[in-house]
């Protein structure tokens, strides 16, 4: 019964001997053989790789204007701020104490030398003169007779020489007592304008009180100050232009060229001449003196086509016949209003005056005429 038991068991299945039963395992080794020689074959067997033909561009030249500039003979011009002074001022005081009697000028108006502005009562010095011409007539007399008896005999040598010294000394009274009179009238000591006066009728001055002031502004002083570089080209006689702040243009000449600077700005004082008849241009005024001092060579442009270079020199920049951008340093050497004249250019150049801040030294660039470079830019 046991051995019936152990029959009755099933048998395991295997399908060694079963046809096709290896076939998934060889066909997973074959995958795996052709994956390793897929991935490999890029060493085994390189490829050829088509090489990317890259076609490197040159950079496209930045457009610029250009204007064609000829050198022309320039006037410089040497420009300077400056202030109106008067030729001469003075001050005028009293030389006599008393009470003033008269005032026969007022303030601002034009006097000419010796002309009386006021008097002082001069009762006192006119007594004082009459005393001292009295005692001039009495040492006269005294002076006659010593030599009327000295040539009779009866009078000495001592005696002349006495009533010589007395008549001298009377003479000096009497010229002291005419000045101290002459002091009482007031006079103007030289032509020019009354700029101040303080004299009043009836009023108490004092000797030595200042009474007026007098200034002389023709011709009118015109004070600038000159810087060491330009110096060498001023000389004195040199015809100059004067301009107010009024608006009044004058002409003047160079009358004074300072020999010392000054210690704190190092420049040089030089004062300019200009007439003013009757002294109608008053004095304090801020001028601009302009003074022309030779002729250059130079070009006209506009100072906003002006560039600074890497270490920090003024000059503007031109094409050359490669087109390619030139720094050119300048000189500013006569401003005007509507430009500037430099120099350091060559004799003729093509300036850049659009698209300067662009490009720098060294660089090729399109250049166009202004007026073909204005012209695309419409039509665009």
């Amino acid at each position: 019964m046991g051995q019936n038991t152990e029959s009755a068991q099933p048998e395991r299945l295997t399908f060694q001997s079963d046809k096709g039963a290896n076939r998934s395992k060889w066909v997973a080794i074959l995958l795996a053989i052709m994956l390793v020689v897929w991935m490999g074959s890029g060493f085994v067997i390189p490829s050829e790789a088509s090489e990317e033909v890259v076609e490197e561009t040159a950079p496209r030249a930045i457009t610029v204007a250009v204007l064609p500039s000829v050198a022309e003979e320039v006037q410089l011009v040497l420009t300077a701020e400056g202030q109106s002074i008067p030729d001469r001022a003075t001050s005028i005081s009293a030389k006599a104490a008393g009470q003033v009697e008269t005032v026969l000028v007022s303030r601002g108006d034009l006097v000419v030398a010796g002309q009386e502005l006021g008097r002082i009562d001069a009762e006192t010095a006119e007594a004082q003169l009459t005393q001292a011409q009295a005692q001039l007539d009495q040492a006269a007399r005294d002076l006659d007779n010593a030599l009327a008896l000295q040539q009779r005999g009866v009078a000495t040598e001592d005696r002349v020489t006495q009533a010589r010294a007395t008549k001298a000394a009377a003479e000096a009274s009497v010229t002291a007592a005419q000045e101290q009179r002459d002091n009482t009238i007031i006079r103007a000591p030289f032509a020019g304008r009354l700029n101040e006066l303080t004299l009043d009728e009836g009023e108490f001055v004092a000797n030595g009180d200042v009474v007026a002031e007098v200034l002389d502004n023709d011709p009118l002083t015109v004070v600038i100050q000159v810087p060491q570089i330009a110096l060498s080209r001023l000389e004195k006689g040199q015809a100059a232009e004067v301009q107010f702040i009024t608006g009044e243009t004058r002409t003047g000449t160079v009358g004074f060229i300072g020999s010392n600077a000054d210690q704190q700005t190092r420049t040089f004082r030089v004062e300019i001449q200009v007439d003013n008849p009757e002294s109608v241009m008053p004095a304090g005024l801020s001028a601009r003196v302009a003074i022309p001092t030779g002729q250059a060579r130079g070009h006209f442009i506009s100072p906003a086509i002006l560039s600074l270079s890497v270490n920090g020199e003024l000059g503007v920049k031109t094409v050359d016949e490669s087109n390619v951008v030139q720094f050119q340093e300048v000189a500013i050497v006569r401003a005007q209003t509507d430009g500037i004249w430099v120099t350091g250019l060559p004799e003729s150049a093509d300036i850049i005056t659009v698209g300067q801040g662009f490009v720098n030294a060294g660089d090729v660039v399109d250049p166009r005429a202004e007026t073909a470079l204005q012209a695309t830019e419409v039509s665009q």
